[in-house]
C-alpha cells in the first residue's frame, strides 16, 4: 500500500472527492479526520452536507487543534485515515496563537511514523492568486505554502485538481475514475 498522499486545490476543485474515492478503495477500515470548527450557519451546513455524503463510509473524528494525537490514536485501529483539511487546522491553529511551523514539523514527523496506516491529507492550494492586502492574510499564505511543502517532501504521493481532474505531482495516480 501506498504511505501518504497530499492532495491540493482550490476551493471546491474536487480534492475532498478524489481524497474519498483514494480512501474507499484502498482502506477497509478507513477513518476521517474532521479539521473543521462549525462557527457559523454556513459552516454548519457545509459540515452537514460532508457528513451525509461520506455517511456509513468512515468513522468521523472530529479534531480542530491536536492533530498529531488523532492521528495516531486512529492508525491504530484504520488502514487509512483521510484528513480534511489542513488549511483549516493551520487557521484553527493560528486562533489559539500556536506555533504553526512547530505544529507542522510535528506532524511531518508522525507521518514518518505512521507506517502501517495510509494518511490522505487534504488541504487548499492559496498560494495561486494576488498577494493578500493585510499582513495576516498573506502570514496565512505563507505559513500553508510553507506546510505544503514540508508535507510534499513525507508523502509518497502528492496531487493537484482543478475542475474535478486530478494531476498526478509526485507519485502515481491511486485512484479510478
Amino acid at each position: 500500500m501506498a504511505r501518504h498522499v497530499l492532495i491540493l486545490g482550490g476551493a471546491r476543485s474536487g480534492k475532498s472527492a478524489l481524497a474519498e474515492n483514494i480512501a474507499t478503495s484502498l482502506g477497509s477500515r478507513p477513518a476521517y479526520i474532521a479539521t473543521a470548527e462549525t462557527l457559523d450557519e454556513e459552516m454548519k451546513e457545509r459540515v452537514r452536507t460532508h457528513q451525509r455524503q461520506r455517511q456509513g463510509r468512515f468513522e468521523t473524528i472530529e479534531e480542530p487543534i491536536d492533530l498529531v494525537e488523532s492521528l495516531h490514536a486512529a492508525a491504530a485501529h484504520h488502514d487509512v485515515i483521510l484528513v480534511d483539511c489542513i488549511t483549516l487546522w493551520i487557521t484553527n491553529l493560528l486562533m489559539v496563537e500556536a506555533n504553526v511551523a512547530g505544529a507542522v514539523e510535528e506532524l511531518t514527523q508522525a507521518l514518518r511514523e505512521i507506517e502501517s496506516t495510509m494518511v490522505v491529507l487534504v488541504s487548499n492550494e492559496v498560494g495561486l492568486g494576488i498577494v493578500p492586502e493585510n499582513a495576516m492574510a498573506r502570514s496565512f499564505r505563507d505559513l500553508a505554502g510553507s506546510a505544503h511543502q514540508r508535507l510534499a517532501s513525507v508523502c509518497d504521493h502528492v496531487y493537484f485538481v482543478a475542475a474535478g481532474l486530478p494531476l498526478v505531482m509526485k507519485g502515481q495516480a491511486l485512484y479510478s475514475r
